[in-house]
């Protein structure tokens, strides 16, 4: 009974606790206005060749508020993604899913518009999801997948 145990220990238990030391996890830091406090996540988690990026508002670091015109918003949240994907040796042409949650789904049209000039070649999948308020009265807040090309 012990060993039968002790296997599924080892099957359900002992995988998540060697992934979470596994030295093929590369954590990237969120990048924090000066004398700010870190929050309790990773900008991005590379496994593999997979690409974890964590969601980012378009909340201005200077003024901690996001541009009054949602297209400046776009362009905002879209750099602070581009930042973090080729901080990881990756570009956005890379990315393979992204999700986009607005605080106001009229602002469609116009994170369209700005998205579009982010990529040179296919669009990744994607999700436009309506999502109320957001974290500091943002307009946006974008997260991501991207996978490493095969060499």
């Amino acid at each position: 009974m012990k060993s039968i145990l002790a296997a599924v220990a080892a099957a359900l238990l002992l995988p998540g606790a060697a992934l979470a030391a596994d030295p093929a996890l590369k954590h990237f830091p969120v990048t924090v206005a000066p004398g700010a406090t870190a929050p309790p996540f990773s900008g991005a988690v590379l496994a593999g060749n997979t690409l974890y990026v964590s969601g980012t508002t378009d909340t201005d670091r200077a003024t901690g508020k996001p541009p009054p015109d949602p297209k400046d918003g776009a362009k905002l949240v879209l750099d602070n993604i581009r930042k973090t994907v080729e901080g990881a040796g990756l570009t956005m042409d890379d990315l393979v899913w992204v999700q986009i949650f607005t605080s106001d789904l009229s602002y469609y049209p116009a994170f369209n518009e700005v998205y579009r000039t982010y990529f040179k070649g296919p669009m990744p999948a994607r999700a436009f999801i309506g999502a109320g308020s957001l974290l500091g009265g943002a307009h946006f807040e974008v997260m991501g997948i991207a996978a490493k090309p095969a060499k």
